[in-house]
This record gives structure tokens, C-alpha cells and sequence, in this order.
């Protein structure tokens, strides 16, 4: 689905060139939920603004199975207040110009399967945060997007309502048969949510290790997933790889 091959990022700041990514290269397959994990500053951000096509390599390239459409969640909603639930989902489709009596229905699909039909006329502020998330997700999954990024997409959250959001996005993630990247810096949630991590080495990034999470029992929800025992092993692991005190 995407084959990402030395990438190299480069830019000016104050106090001069800053090479934040150098030589950086994986691919993630259809279907496949990665998440992309590193020291804080080490550019994980910067790199799904570079597959997003929101920021321009400075060396590399970024290749895209089928028609390399993507959807971007980010850390907050961004839910316009003044619109309903119901409107805000269509947005996408509105900006992108698309049929807008196929969008509705596909949204109301979307309300219906997951729980917020009975929200549509409701606005932003009326809504739970998580809630919220869940409908920003439906509003990005409107516009059928074949790849999916998740910037730290639930850390505006407090901690029971991330666990329990983090499983039910993963739900429809999974139920949508979507492809995901995700970025995020909790590497608990990076081993209950994904199928491979990639652990990247501080600034300027590259990559240092990747782990294929298998359980012995099977992929359950995220939430049983960390009650499996291998859950500690590549909890540890991927510990160690992240550079914590540089």
C-alpha cells in the first residue's frame, strides 16, 4: 500500500540546518495497522505530514498502491462547533466536491453502524470527548480514503476514555478494512493497537528496530491485548530501543 524509500528531510531554523529525518525507509501492506514510535522530537509528525503530501522531501520518495487516497486524524476533533454532528461528517465531501447525496448516505451508514445516529442533529459541545474522536473518524472515513494517519489521535484524552476509545476506533478501523499509520509516543497503545511497530532513533530519524506483534492467543481487541503475556516482552523491548534521555 505504501513503500517509503530514503527519505531525507532538511530545514532551516534559527540556529541554522536541521536535518530532522535521514535515509528513512519501510513500507506498510494493505490492510496493516503500523504505528510509528521514536523519541520525542525525533520527527514522527514530520514524517505523516510527508505522506500526507503536506510537506515536501528534501530526498526520497513516497510511492501509493491504487489511487493514494488519505485520510489524516489528528489529535483533536477539529469538529466545527457551529455545525451538527451530521454536517460536520460531511465536510470532506463538500470541500473535495463529491456527490452529495451519495456522501449523506454513506455517513448515515456510518451513524447507524457505529453508534451515532441518534447524535446526527447534535452539536460538537453536546457530545462526550470521545464521542467526539469517534465521529471524526466517521467524517474521515466519508471521503473513503484507502490509507488512514492518526497523529497521537487520542492523547487529547484522559486515560480511561484513550483506552476505551483507542478500542473502538481500532474496531472500526479494522471492521472498514482500512490501512493505518499511526503516530504516537505511548508504546502501550502502540502493541495493543498495532501489527508491526517501527521504533525510530532520535534527530535526526532513522530507522532503528521494527517489531511484528504476534500473540500466541490471537489479535483480540487492544484492550485484551494487553492482558496477553507477550504484551510485557515487546513492551520492554521497544523500551529500550527509544532513546528516553537523549
Amino acid at each position: 500500500m505504501v513503500q517509503v524509500s530514503n527519505l531525507a528531510l532538511t530545514y532551516q531554523s534559527a540556529e541554522g540546518e536541521i536535518e530532522a529525518i535521514r535515509d528513512l525507509s519501510f513500507s506498510v501492506r494493505e490492510g496493516e495497522f503500523v504505528s510509528v514510535i521514536g523519541p520525542s522530537g525525533c520527527g514522527k509528525s514530520t514524517l505523516l505530514s510527508m505522506i500526507a503530501g503536506l510537506l515536501p522531501p528534501t530526498a526520497g520518495e513516497i510511492r501509493f498502491a491504487g489511487n493514494g487516497s488519505i485520510g489524516y486524524m489528528l489529535q483533536k476533533d477539529s469538529l466545527f462547533p457551529w455545525r451538527t454532528i451530521r454536517r460536520n461528517l460531511l465536510l470532506g465531501a463538500e470541500i473535495r466536491g463529491e456527490n452529495g447525496r451519495e456522501a449523506a448516505q454513506y455517513a448515515d451508514t456510518l451513524l447507524q453502524t457505529y453508534g451515532l445516529w441518534e447524535f446526527r442533529d447534535r452539536f460538537p459541545g453536546q457530545l462526550s470527548g470521545g464521542m467526539r474522536q469517534r465521529a471524526a473518524l466517521i467524517r474521515t472515513l466519508v471521503t473513503r480514503p484507502q490509507l488512514l494517519l492518526l497523529d497521537e489521535a487520542f492523547s487529547a484524552l484522559d486515560y480511561q476514555t484513550r483506552l476505551a476509545v483507542a478500542d473502538d476506533i481500532y474496531a472500526i478501523i479494522r471492521r472498514e478494512g482500512k490501512t493505518a499509520i499511526m503516530v504516537t509516543h505511548d508504546i502501550a497503545e502502540a502493541v495493543s493497537l498495532s501489527d508491526r511497530v517501527i521504533v525510530l532513533t532520535r534527530r535526526p530519524a532513522v530507522v532503528k528496530s521494527v517489531y511484528d506483534i504476534t500473540f500466541a492467543a490471537g489479535r483480540g481487541s487492544p484492550l485484551q491485548c494487553r492482558e496477553e503475556p507477550e504484551f510485557r516482552g515487546y513492551f520492554n523491548q521497544i523500551w529500550r530501543d527509544i532513546d528516553v534521555h537523549l
